[in-house]
């Protein structure tokens, strides 16, 4: 069992502690934008190794402003709708398809964001509706 003392000895002693008034450096992260791996170009073909489409084989769009990538299966050949995938879960292959005359321009991260559901009636409001009614 340990006393009082031997605990003592086992915590560290600074020798200096900041000032109570001092100001400290809040540390400010840098966001730095994603960087493509050597290889993906737009229209190079990636397996997809996660997810509910991992093996698929599909074509590599163009990067989001969020770092992630978009791709396509096209989902008429492979049934891969247009996916914002992390370049971490997918092998880049050597072959390339021409995406000339697809036009991406549109297509951002705003695309990918599910709307907001409507909030429920507040208890009040609820109880305000049924007062309405006459018998």
């Amino acid at each position: 069992m340990l006393y009082c003392r031997e605990i003592a000895e086992m915590v560290k002693r600074f020798a200096w502690y900041p000032a109570d008034d001092e100001k400290k450096q809040i540390r400010k992260r840098k966001v730095n934008p994603t960087k493509l791996r050597k290889g993906i170009v737009p229209g190079s073909v990636l397996v997809l190794l996660a997810g509910r489409f991992r093996g698929k084989r599909v074509v590599f769009l163009k990067q989001l402003t969020s770092g992630l990538l978009l791709v396509t299966g096209p989902y008429k050949i492979n049934g891969v709708p247009l996916r914002r995938v992390n370049q971490v879960y997918t092998l880049t292959t050597s072959t390339k398809v021409d995406i000339k005359s697809a036009d991406v321009g549109k297509v951002d991260d705003a695309l990918f964001k599910r709307e907001k559901k409507a909030k429920k009636a507040q208890e009040s409001q609820f109880f305000a509706e049924g007062a309405k009614v006459s018998p």
